[in-house]
């Protein structure tokens, strides 16, 4: 057995898996109407310079977003929670569906194939969840198992892939879906404030979709080896999620200092990562961060001495979609899965942030 043999064999069992998870396919999902940031910014009648500016300089081309109706003279009104948890229903379902169908589709897969879902989203409140939903929508076996992870926000990518790969190794051969759905249009408020401007001139709705089986030497994806997680609790508060009693609704909340944040703890997370893998940083030829917006993506890039081609799936992803919260990262894997560049050993990192503040990331390897 080689060393690099042993290495990966070590990684699985400290990570308690006794069998290899690969991925086996990835899909996504966008929601039907997309808006460039100008188009945005008529649309809302957004006059204030510097709420313009916020847009204009988030380094966003395009996102896909489902808008309030037109109300009198062209305007949109705030929608009331009740509506916004309905189109959370709709859009989260429709997309989640579609990006499922994608993903089996790479994976060469049926619907008939799947024994496990486990379903992220953090941009509604639903009960049943939306496994339960997406089971029914699409005649999924009523036997399949299921999980939902809800409210841990654009981290929660990560922490569901755990939670499926550990499943997938207790159950070897079968197949397992990370599904995330993120209709992000269904958490917005318009209010004209700097607070909600922020957020609403970064956020898109988007699902993506990762297969992943053990067992199985024949899949070609690249296998899980080890995951690590961070909690920086002095920054709980920083990205939340919230009730606004003056708006009657839930917001979201964005500290201007949460890029910092991020980058200043991103080292501490990477080498305990790599820890024990006798890997370094520049062993890694492949990153795939979350593209949670300029700033945060650039405190990354510096703290971790990464160049742009190491985040272009990430950035690109920023310019297309905007942030797409939980599925950010899956969005990245799939282009650089079509790049089709990752060659037998490779090593890459996924790096997902969210609410905590939450630092989460998972080494692969193909």
């Amino acid at each position: 057995m080689t060393a690099l043999a042993e290495t990966t064999a070590d990684l699985a069992v400290h990570n308690g898996l006794t069998e290899i998870t690969r991925f086996a396919g990835v899909g996504t999902a966008v929601s039907e109407s997309s808006y460039s940031q100008p188009e945005l910014l008529e649309i809302l009648g957004i006059e204030d310079p510097k709420i313009r500016s916020v847009f204009q300089n988030s380094a966003i081309e395009r996102r896909f977003l489902t808008l309030p109706p037109e109300g009198p003279g062209g305007t949109r009104a705030a929608e009331p929670q009740g509506d916004l948890l309905d189109k959370h229903k709709k859009i989260a379902v429709d997309m989640g569906c579609r990006a499922l169908e994608a993903c089996l589709k790479s994976a060469g897969a049926t619907l008939s194939d799947l024994r496990h879902l486990c379903c992220v989203t953090s941009t509604g409140f639903l009960t049943p969840g939306l496994s339960a939903l997406v089971i029914r929508e699409m005649g999924i076996d009523p036997h399949c198992s299921r999980s939902d992870i809800v409210g841990m926000g654009c981290n929660a990518g990560l922490n569901a892939l755990n939670v499926v790969a550990g499943w997938s190794a207790a159950h070897p051969g079968e197949l397992g879906v990370v599904l995330c759905s993120e209709a992000c249009s269904a958490a917005y408020a318009l209010d004209g404030t700097m607070r909600t401007a922020v957020v609403n001139s970064l956020f898109g709705d988007g699902s993506a979709a990762l297969a992943v089986v053990s067992g199985d030497g024949r899949v070609p994806g690249p296998r899980v080896l080890k995951f690590a997680s961070y909690i920086i609790t002095d920054a709980a508060d920083a990205m939340r999620y919230d009730w606004d009693r003056d708006q009657d609704r839930f917001s979201f909340f964005l500290d201007p200092q949460i890029p910092y944040v991020v980058g200043a703890h991103a080292e501490i997370v990477i080498d305990r990562l790599l820890s024990g893998t006798g890997l370094r940083r520049s062993d890694i030829g492949h990153w795939l961060v979350h593209s949670g917006g300029k700033k945060v993506i650039d405190a990354v890039v510096v703290n971790l001495g990464l160049s742009r081609y190491d985040v272009r799936h990430t950035t690109g992803v920023l310019r297309d979609y905007g942030n797409l919260s939980s599925g950010s990262f899956l969005f990245s894997y799939e282009r650089l899965a079509d790049e089709d560049v990752a060659r037998p050993g490779d090593y890459g990192v996924l790096m997902t942030m969210g609410p905590g503040s939450t630092i989460e990331m998972a080494l692969i390897q193909w």
